[in-house]
């Protein structure tokens, strides 16, 4: 997908076509990139995330996981996630 830059403010955005999980076409925009090269960063990681690929790799699997939950728990709740991850699951994989 392309990735546009806005004339108004200089910022650049991307508008990306996807099929969610129901199967319905949609369509995220998301604004606010200072460089192109961030806003192409931004579109790839997120078809990545939406695509139903089941050959992912479980390295590629735990990079999407990190970056999603990461955000969205505690710092003691995410350091137990993540030595899990690194002790129990990675090792034995």
């Amino acid at each position: 997908m392309p990735v546009f830059k806005n004339e108004n403010n200089g910022t650049w955005y991307v508008m990306a076509r996807y099929v969610n999980w129901k199967g319905e076409r949609k369509q995220k925009c998301k604004r606010g990139f200072a460089t192109k090269k961030e806003a192409q960063e931004w579109e790839r990681m997120f078809q990545l995330q939406n695509s139903s690929d089941m050959d992912m790799s479980f390295e590629a699997f735990t990079e999407l996981y990190i970056r999603d939950m990461k955000s969205r728990l505690k710092e003691n709740t995410w350091l137990t996630k993540e030595h899990i991850i690194r002790t129990k699951i990675s090792e034995s994989a």
